[in-house]
């Protein structure tokens, strides 16, 4: 098998775009978003932790999602749950006054906290009271009622070192991939991937489905739609842009966008105060 090399941790924690926010350009300036490193203790397992305030919303705010191949567990006043990998679009309403407190697992780290394959949970948010039970139901109440945001994300911190997970390097491989497939964007299919990897497809497919929760195909399709925004945003031509990301055509990208999205890339060029060519 060829060797894959990890990111070390510091290259994982040096991004600050809000990558998968949709238009998170607009309205910033009524939130506070900050993302925190994880101790040593738990960095095998945990990206980040990633915590949202806001205050006196004057009208209800909706941030829509283009989600990551990622596991999240998020504690905010209107839900504390566990969130698989969400194929389709998202969005949270916040109105108000509020804060989301979320931890973001590393592609294939939350496998040690579950007793079986990660695809079960795509698609699907469990609540962390179900998933820990009173363990996890007790977190829960003290992240809501501790105010100082870097004490509620210790508790985390403290609540998961406590469950022993193990280190796997069948995760780290996961993990090691999938950050191939964001940083290279000429892994544009499944087979290129499998032969860096030195997999076969088959065993790669079964890797991406028992440490990810879905399979390197939408991987590499996600990370290309994070680009594809990014770069719409930028005002670069659908055209260009399609042949640059491994898309048949522009009309192809179009539909995987929209679906992804919510939007063609022509609105959202126009949020962005673009017009996409």
């Amino acid at each position: 098998m060829a060797a894959i090399v990890p990111r070390p941790p510091e290259a994982r924690l040096v991004e600050t775009r809000q990558r998968g926010w949709v238009n998170p350009y607009a309205g910033l300036d009524a939130f506070d978003f900050v993302r925190q490193a994880p101790s040593p203790g738990i960095s095998a397992y945990v990206e980040h932790f990633w915590v949202v305030t806001w205050t006196d919303l004057r009208e209800p705010y909706e941030q829509r999602i283009i989600s990551h191949p990622t596991v999240n567990m998020t504690i905010t006043r209107d839900f504390h749950r566990i969130a698989g990998v969400i194929k389709g679009g998202f969005s949270y309403t916040m109105r108000g006054s509020g804060r989301v407190l979320g931890t973001r697992f590393r592609p294939g780290g939350f496998r040690p906290f579950l007793d079986g394959s990660v695809s079960r949970l795509s698609g699907r948010f469990v609540e962390v009271g179900e998933m820990f039970g009173a363990a996890g139901a007790a977190l829960v109440g003290r992240v809501l009622a501790e105010p100082d945001s870097q004490a509620a994300v210790a508790l985390v911190e403290t609540f998961l070192q406590g469950l022993g997970p193990s280190e796997d390097p069948q995760a780290e491989e996961a993990a090691a991939l999938v950050a191939m497939v964001e940083d290279d964007m000429s892994v544009t299919r499944v087979d290129e991937l499998a032969a860096r990897s030195g997999r076969s497809v088959r065993s790669l497919q079964r890797l991406f489905r028992d440490y990810v929760g879905v399979g390197p195909k939408w991987v590499i399709r996600r990370f290309r739609l994070h680009e594809a925004a990014e770069r719409i945003h930028q005002g670069l031509d659908l055209a260009t842009l399609a042949a640059e990301l491994g898309y048949t055509d522009q009309a192809h990208l179009t539909r995987d966008f929209t679906a992804a999205v919510g939007m063609p890339p022509a609105a959202y060029a126009r949020l962005s105060g673009h017009v996409a060519r």
